[in-house]
């Protein structure tokens, strides 16, 4: 067991804290649980708040170009208010849920090249400190797995994922920054798009996928694409003919697609387009601004900033570590606990 010195806040002889998660992976909307193990260090000290951040690193694109850093995306106290005496430990459970729209990490146990972890932070002798860091795995929801099948036994292969700082205008997000799910496509579609990109927004209640196709420009330039926004419910999962289903929904977004850009879908890009909301009524004008690679096909198929906190929400907290995901603390041979 790693345990990290807190040196920053009290010196050296201090504290040290481990975060020990009783899964390495969870799913969007589901618990997360585990324990904060912290050791005395040469004196007794006042543990004034126990923090964990959920932390993403997220790129964000500019006329200066494209940079990365880390978002805090929540936000949970999980203890303090007590002292903790000289080379002794003390152990704090914790159980918090996941938000909903928490990006994937990870399809049939492949990575999918984004980087999320849990970080600790403890308030001591009036200081904080970042004190320990774990990299958590978020699998997929039954209804987000079921698409992603049913795209992937369709033809389409995986590509890449990525976080986007940004919103996606006209749904119903809720955190800084969104992922995107970047496929290809099947031979009888390559004439017409180079690829779509996937976006799922997640719920209590179901999700909203979002689906576009060759995204030209970014969050800063301008570039808009048609976006597609389908909805469905938790409910859904087991009574619909997903290939039938999804294979409906691109039909909608190519054609809308090649209608605007020619039988080859590279050219005459620009303009905004409107969203399709399949099975749910009204239609909707409006547009989307943008804000590695595993060589895998897509899931079943897998086989072959800074804005503070609002309204009680941890809204965006963009840090210094930009193109570094998780690193630069203080002590580095320590760094990350258990990661």
């Amino acid at each position: 067991m790693v345990f990290k010195k807190l040196l920053g806040a009290v010196g050296v002889g201090g504290p040290s804290v481990d975060t020990v998660l009783d899964s390495t992976t969870a799913v969007p909307g589901g618990p997360l649980t585990g324990r904060v193990l912290l050791r005395g260090g040469r004196a007794d000290v006042e543990i004034e708040q126990i923090t964990l951040d959920l932390v993403a690193r997220v790129e964000a694109e500019g006329d200066d170009g494209e940079s990365e850093g880390t978002v805090v995306f929540d936000r949970t106290v999980v203890g303090g208010g007590f002292r903790l005496a000289e080379e002794t430990e003390h152990t704090v459970p914790f159980s918090l849920t996941l938000p909903w729209e928490t990006p994937l990490t990870e399809l049939h146990g492949q990575p999918l090249g984004v980087v999320l972890g849990v970080r600790t932070e403890l308030a001591v002798a009036g200081a904080r400190d970042k004190g320990d860091l774990d990299q958590l795995g978020v699998a997929p929801l039954p209804a987000q797995e079921a698409v992603l099948e049913a795209l992937g036994q369709l033809g389409w292969g995986f590509k890449s994922a990525d976080l986007e700082l940004g919103h996606i205008n006209g749904t119903g997000q809720r955190l800084p920054f969104y992922q995107e799910l970047e496929l290809t496509p099947p031979a009888q579609y390559a004439h017409t798009v180079n690829e779509i990109e996937v976006t799922f927004l997640a719920t209590p209640d179901g999700m909203e996928v979002v689906i576009e196709a060759d995204k030209r420009g970014g969050l800063f330039t301008g570039g808009h694409d048609t976006v597609h926004r389908f909805t469905l419910s938790h409910h859904d999962v087991a009574r619909t003919q997903w290939n039938t289903e999804v294979e409906g929904w691109l039909r909608q977004v190519l054609d809308a697609h090649a209608s605007r850009t020619g039988p080859y879908g590279t050219q005459g890009y620009g303009g905004h387009g409107g969203y399709a909301d399949h099975g749910h009524g009204d239609h909707h004008s409006g547009e989307r601004r943008s804000g590695p690679s595993t060589g895998a096909v897509v899931a079943g198929v897998a086989a072959g900033v800074a804005v503070g906190v609002v309204g009680g929400m941890v809204a965006a907290e963009v840090v210094d570590e930009i193109g570094d995901a998780f690193e630069g603390d203080e002590d580095g041979e320590d760094e990350g606990g258990d990661e």
